[in-house]
């Protein structure tokens, strides 16, 4: 019982921590020793974002819903509907239909991709799996419509996002990943 006492007192102290630094920043501010707005992923102090007209910077791992890759030259979609993010999916929110030709034979692209978002507990584990990095996590959290239920359903059109968008979102996971395709591709142009 005492160990649950304990556990109080450290959040207690949290919270305190917390409520003197916020309240020693403003004194800060007050005495022009620190500009009045300096909100970002490191914000410390007293301050008030004008939403919506203002918004704070979110930071690049911020995760919302998943979102699909196309490459905005080629226009083609980097997903080859191989299935991995339904099968490492731990709410089975998402469903994939391989495209076929007209012979019958399976293509390496999807049909119909979809993803139920009030079922999605937005884990990021589809994107993390993904082999071609085609699904990768959004930031769009402003999700609400005025009809009850309108879109449950996301499907591929509502997904797809161009990788210029990607990079501008997303510049450290994206600069990172054009070093590892590009050693991939000098490795691959190797002989031998």
């Amino acid at each position: 019982m005492t160990f649950f006492g304990a556990q109080i007192v450290r959040g207690m102290g949290i919270t305190l921590k917390h409520l003197v630094v916020t309240y020693l920043e403003g004194f800060k501010r007050l005495l022009g020793r620190k500009p009045v707005r300096g909100y970002g992923s490191g914000a410390k102090g007293i301050f008030t974002v004008q939403y919506p007209e203002e918004r704070m910077v979110l930071p690049e791992r911020f995760r919302v819903l998943p979102v699909i890759l196309y490459d905005e030259e080629t226009g083609a979609v980097r997903c080859t509907a191989c299935g991995i993010c339904t099968k490492v999916c731990p709410t089975q929110c998402i469903w994939i239909v391989q495209a076929k030709s007209e012979d019958g034979k399976p293509r390496p692209k999807p049909e119909e991709f979809a993803i139920e978002t009030n079922v999605c507990m937005n884990c990021g584990l589809c994107a993390e799996f993904c082999p071609f990095n085609a699904i990768k996590m959004d930031h769009r959290f402003e999700l609400a419509e005025r009809v009850r239920k309108p879109r449950e359903i996301h499907r591929l059109p509502d997904l797809l996002v161009s990788t210029a968008w990607y990079a501008k979102t997303h510049p450290a996971d994206w600069a990172r990943e054009e070093e590892i395709r590009r050693k991939k591709a000098e490795k691959a142009a190797q002989p031998g």
